[in-house]
């Protein structure tokens, strides 16, 4: 009896170890992809794990299956992975391998893309602020020195990743090699590089690129599957990839645009669903698989926002929500853009199949004025500091994010043009402690007159780090800081004091009663109870420049010239006693109230 009672566990354990552990096969088909030998057409809404907290994921999952999405894509970004070269990070809110999981407990397929360049409106376009600082090394080559450290980031990602592809019992259906490299280059040995370093790192299903029209001969490799990305004419979709594919398909737009991005400085980017519900319909009707971008942005917090430049526009650092005029907006309710998305996918459902309802939206709170009593200079907060004739970069410094100052003593009794050659980002200027002035990169300010009293003088420039460029060509110049050298009247200025500031924590700063002198950069510290846990929005319309903390969190930042003057504040990251909020304050140190309402304002230019 005992015999067979046990006989019985192990054939159940057997059993279940098969059905967790069964592989599919998933193969291109001439018209349409294979998921074991019967067509699936994939159905995608792009959203990314860093920008939705960890505690939320499983509800925007839901959120994707209740508007008809079968599938989820998402990138992969080296500098969260690797922020300190050698230094790997996959936990908390980087658990990229839990998120995936998590996806499939939901019954959502996953398309990864480690590229290991993103691009995303993220910082440095996914790529970890310490390439710069290896001497020589040219990103997205065949530069020597590039693919040993990206060969050593895939295989991480390699360890966490390729277990749970679709041919070894997971979920991951494809795997995205680089990332629209035909905009970049066309290097296909480079290409072919990128191929064997997946394979090697474990990701031995199926693989792909992605590019858009004009790019696609250039960015594709030869083999594998050519996605196009930002048109849908289905017709041109199937002739394109056709072309490129030895006249077959499958059909796949992998950056499908229901929106756009927005930066600071540029109003708010909205485009009606009216204008997209005829077109998802088409390429549904077509057979056509499809990947939304985004389907849900989310925030980019902290100092993970990119940036745009070339020759001909100015510097373009995006804000910090990701709402992207997205289907699901940025706290995860549906729009009406959703609904009428989802009403598409409807139509196109095998029969029998129905769509979840929809959950209702989530609860908002307006919290009482939260009073900021406690209070300190940034000046008196200054760690040691490291001593250098020519200012030193962030690189330099080791520093990835965050701010940097600047001091040196000069001969006063001296007017003429401060002028900062390469000042990247934004420069607050002060003469014996007092603010002088304020220059920035986006309208390309890099010189100030100023009147410097008679004896020595102290002179301070206290430099932010808006993002580095994501996209184009000069993802090579991308350091920090002030980067060449500071004029006066001429004359370059010497023997500079660095004082590091990364904000990479709040949680140790110490702080004072009182007030601050006016002017000064000011950290603010405050506490609230709730009644009630759920979302808000804190409203920044009162303030200047800055960064907000709740508990620890950086949610990232905010500035008056908008168009967003609203922090996204998760219920996820709340509770109801002692709640912690910190202020970094460049420009109205006089701030000491924080307000919240209950709707975003991502539209309102200053």
């Amino acid at each position: 009896m005992k015999l067979k009672t046990l006989l019985f566990f192990v054939i159940i354990f057997l059993s279940v170890n098969y059905t967790i552990a069964q592989s599919h096969t998933f193969k291109l088909g001439d018209d349409a992809f294979l998921l074991d030998g019967k067509p699936l057409q994939m159905i995608s809404g792009e959203m990314h794990y860093p920008r939705i907290p960890r505690e939320a994921w499983r509800q925007r999952m839901k959120m994707a299956k209740a508007m008809g999405l079968n599938t989820i894509g998402t990138y992969v970004f080296w500098n969260l992975h690797e922020p300190q070269k050698g230094k790997f990070d996959f936990s908390g809110n980087n658990d990229v391998a839990e998120f995936v999981k998590i996806a499939k407990e939901e019954g959502l397929w996953v398309i990864l893309r480690p590229s290991p360049y993103v691009c995303a409106e993220w910082e440095f376009g996914g790529y970890p602020y310490w390439l710069e600082k290896e001497e020589g090394l040219v990103v997205r080559s065949k530069d020597p020195k590039y693919l040993e450290e990206y060969r050593k980031y895939i295989n991480a990602v390699g360890k966490q990743l390729a277990p749970l592809q679709i041919n070894h019992g997971g979920n991951i259906l494809m795997v995205q090699i680089e990332n629209e490299y035909g905009s970049y280059s066309n290097d296909k040995e480079y290409l072919a590089i990128n191929k064997q370093m997946f394979i090697e790192a474990g990701f031995d299903g199926l693989l792909y690129t992605c590019d858009p029209k004009p790019a696609i001969k250039d960015g594709h490799l030869p083999g594998l599957l050519p996605a196009i990305n930002g048109i849908d004419n289905p017709a041109e979709v199937k002739a394109l990839i056709k072309e490129n594919h030895n006249g077959t398909g499958p059909f796949y737009i992998a950056e499908w645009y229901p929106a756009w991005f927005d930066w600071w400085g540029t109003k708010h980017h909205t485009v009606p669903a009216e204008q997209y519900v005829n077109r998802l319909d088409s390429v549904l009707a077509a057979g056509i698989s499809i990947n939304m971008y985004m389907f849900h942005g989310g925030t980019t917090r902290g100092f993970m926002n990119g940036a745009n430049y070339n020759d001909r526009d100015p510097y373009e650092p995006q804000i910090s929500s990701y709402d992207y005029d997205a289907p699901l907006d940025e706290a995860g309710n549906a729009t009406d853009k959703f609904m009428k998305f989802r009403s598409v996918i409807q139509k196109h459902l095998a029969a029998g199949q129905v769509l979840p309802s929809v959950p209702k939206s989530k609860p908002v709170i307006v919290i009482p004025d939260v009073q900021l009593k406690q209070a300190t200079s940034l000046f008196d907060i200054l760690p040691a500091p490291k001593l250098n004739p020519e200012p030193l970069t962030f690189e330099d410094l080791n520093q990835a994010y965050g701010f940097l100052l600047y001091r040196t003593i000069v001969d006063g009794g001296v007017s003429g043009t401060l002028k900062i050659k390469e000042l990247r980002d934004y420069g607050i200027i002060y003469i014996n402690g007092k603010k002088a002035g304020v220059l920035d990169r986006r309208l390309k300010q890099d010189s100030l007159q100023v009147d410097l009293p008679k004896g020595k003088v102290k002179l301070e420039i206290l430099v932010e780090n808006l993002g580095r460029i994501n996209f184009g060509p000069y993802l090579l110049k991308n350091k920090k800081g002030i980067t060449d050298k500071v004029l006066l009247a001429g004359r370059e200025l010497k023997n500079w004091k660095m004082y590091s500031l990364p904000f990479s924590s709040v949680k140790d700063l110490a702080f004072k009663s009182g007030k601050i002198n006016a002017g000064s950069p000011a950290i603010k510290k405050g506490s609230f109870d709730l009644k009630k846990v759920a979302d808000t929005y804190l409203d920044m319309r009162s303030w200047g420049k800055g960064i907000v903390w709740v508990n620890g969190h950086n949610l990232g930042r905010y500035w008056s010239i908008g168009p967003q003057q609203t922090i996204y504040l998760p219920a996820e990251w709340l509770k109801k006693t002692n709640n912690e909020v910190v202020v970094l304050e460049l420009l109205k140190s006089e701030q000491t109230t924080l307000k919240t309402i209950s709707k975003p304002i991502l539209n309102e230019l200053h």
